[in-house]
Parts: C-alpha cells; structure tokens; sequence
C-alpha cells in the first residue's frame, strides 16, 4: 500500500478484517507500506501488521513479494504510480477519483486495458458501491421494481470547511487534489448513479463555487516558502467548495446533484433518490442501513415509502458479518472492497469498478468545470468506450 493517512488506515482495516470475515481464496498478506514520512508509515505498520516499511513508491512496486499496490495518495500521484504498478505486472487499487485529469485517467485506463491482456486486474476505490443498502438498491433497479428512470437526486453534504480558518491542506490545492468538493466527494454521487442505474450522464450544465479564497498555511504548501508558512501567512484555495449540476442520463431521465464541504451540520451525508415510472427508491448514508422503497403498483390506501432494514443474511455480503439487525458501518465497505478484489484476481476476472469506469466518472467531472466555467453552458459527454456502469 502506498500512503498511510485517512484512506490508509480505512483500507490497512479492510485487507486485515477481508481474510477474516470472507474467507476469500486467495489469503491478503500485508506485505509492505510506503510512505514519504517513514515514521508515519512505521507506525501505521505497527497498528495493522505490515511486515515492511518503504520510504519510495518506486522500491514497493518493485519488490518481487508485492503482488497488489493499493494506491491511496493524492490524485496527482495516481497516474504515476499506478501505470507503473501495472507495467510491472501488479494488480492494481487506486483510490478515486481515478486521477486528475481526463488526460491522466485515459492513459490509465489504457495501461489497465493492456495489463489485462496478461491477467492483471485493477479496480478504483469507489467504496460506496459497497454499502449493503445501496448494492441491493442496485438490485431492486435491474429487477425492474421502479420501472424506467424519470429522476435522480444525487447528494453528498460535508461541513469540514464551514469554519474560513480551517487550514490550507493538498485537498485545496488544484495542482494536487485535482478539484474540490467535485472530484473528492461529488466522483461518489456520480458513480452511485451509472452504478445503480445503469446508465450514463450524458450531459450536465454547472455551477461551481468557492466561498472561502484564502486560509491559514498548514504544512508544506506548493508556492509558499518555508519562512512564509511559519509566518502566519494565508494561502489562495484553488479548488471549488461547493459544485451543483443537473445532468440528463443516457435513458432519457433527469439528474440533479449537489457536492458541498459547507453543508453546517452535515458531517457526511449522501443522500439519493429515484424515482421511476413503477416506483422509488431512497437512501441517505447518515442512516446507512437502511433503504425506502414505494412500489407504486401497491392499493393507493396503503402506498408509501416502505422502510427495509437491508440487514438479513440474504442482502448483499451481510451473510459474512452479525445475526440479522445488527448493522455494519462505513468502515465495512472497504472489508467488501479488498475482498471482492481478491475474489476477482482469484477467479481471473476483471473487478468493477474499472479504470474505464473511473474514466468515465472523470469525464463527468470535467464537464462539469467546463459548464461551470462558461456560465453552466449546456456540455455533453461522450462516455468512454469499454466503461461499464
């Protein structure tokens, strides 16, 4: 694994508790961490058992006991190290979104394209995918229980950034984080809905903005000097905090989607909603477990949102964890991901999501500046080729 921060430990938990709950036929080994901060890293290896400590990226992808680099760095990182991955042969984990660019994610996809012509797989991290409640969701869409999709309302509310000093940190730096609330929290909404639907967003008009221009310096900032950053001094945000966007899908319905580090009183909520010519669905991750449905086919006096607890054995992978009701939280997801990788490798199958998937995704997000950057002018998206929602 590559990076030992937020995404590092959520993921050292997940490679750990996937060969304990799933059983899975190949056996995760938690070879090596690498980081810059070597005693940052060393103690991330102490916490969750990783047997070696890398100081360069380069020296972990090129060790001859690595058979899987999980890449959970900043975006401007990712291309590098995961193209490399994949030309030494390694299977390949990459954090979203897939990278910074459209320019970036394609030569991934490329890379990952031609990897696979020798049996290396790749998957990106959009963890949520793995909720138990928005993979049954996905279920109910392609058993037909709503019927064609009319609307989707896609939202991820966050308000670490409410407060204007709240310090300068790489995720408000575009050369490194790629974009804001966008690409870090709104790459999810977007891929939740080609993933539950099926379908693609297909064109998007938006808006963008950033309410708080300069903060305090934390840390190593890109421009700044040293003297600078211990001087009290405020650095420029070059990232958007909030982006809103309405968007039409490839079958014909309608989307709106929010992505904002100012929602106050949000802590992190993605709340979705579609509604269908036979019905609807609704979920909101503040209540993770569970999923409303309104089958509209059901006698107008007893219609409504009927609330199911998505915690029986016979929902997706909760058959692997505790007795009916007792519910599983956000660090699960990344114990579904490592597992469903392993079981992709182990069968010799291509996981998803996919690079092209994460291309895909990319896409949407550079539509979106695009509007944004010409006043919400109506822009269409052509899907890559070979992406599977």
């Amino acid at each position: 694994m590559v990076g030992y921060a937020f995404m590092g430990l959520a993921h050292s938990q997940g490679w750990r508790n996937a060969r304990s709950f799933f059983d899975p036929e190949l056996t995760p080994d938690l070879v090596a961490i690498a980081g810059r901060d070597g005693a940052a890293a060393a103690e991330m290896a102490r916490r969750f058992d990783w047997q070696h400590v890398e100081t360069d990226w380069r020296a972990l992808v090129a060790r001859v006991d690595v058979d899987v680099v999980d890449i959970c760095t900043p975006g401007d990182t990712h291309a590098e190290i995961a193209i490399a991955a994949l030309e030494a042969g390694k299977h390949v984990l990459c954090e979203k979104p897939l990278a910074n660019t459209v320019d970036e994610a394609r030569r991934m996809a490329e890379a990952a394209e031609r990897a696979a012509a020798n049996g290396i797989r790749s998957m990106v991290g959009f963890t949520y995918r793995r909720v138990p409640a928005i993979a049954f969701a996905r279920q109910l869409v392609q058993e037909g229980r709503i019927g064609e999709i009319r609307h989707v309302r896609a939202q991820y509310l966050q308000d670490w950034l409410v407060d204007p000093e709240s310090p300068l940190t790489w995720r408000l730096e575009k050369e490194r984080a790629g974009s804001g609330a966008l690409g870090d929290i709104g790459a999810h909404i977007i891929d939740l809905t080609h993933f539950i639907t099926g379908e693609r967003i297909t064109g998007v008009s938006a808006t963008t903005e950033t309410f708080v221009k300069e903060r305090p310096v934390a840390g190593s900032v890109k421009g700044l000097s040293a003297s600078a950053q211990d001087g009290g001094a405020r650095g420029a945000v070059t990232v958007d905090d909030a982006a809103i966007f309405i968007a039409r899908l490839s079958g014909g319905g309608l989307g709106t989607f929010e992505a904002t580090r100012f929602a106050t009183g949000r802590k992190n909520s993605i709340r979705l909603e579609l509604n269908g010519s036979r019905g609807s669905l609704a979920f909101d991750f503040e209540d993770m477990n569970v999923l409303h449905l309104h089958d509209a086919s059901v006698d107008a006096r007893e219609s409504g949102f009927t609330k199911i607890t998505v915690t029986e054995p016979s929902h997706p992978y909760v058959e692997n964890w505790w007795p009916a009701g007792h519910g599983l939280g956000y660090e699960h997801g990344f114990t579904h991901q490592a597992a469903d990788l392993v079981d992709a490798i182990a069968r010799g199958v291509d996981p998803t999501p996919s690079f092209a998937d994460g291309l895909a995704v990319q896409e949407v997000l550079a539509a979106v500046e695009t509007s944004a950057a010409s006043r919400s002018a109506w822009t269409a998206i052509d899907p890559p080729a070979g992406a599977q929602p």
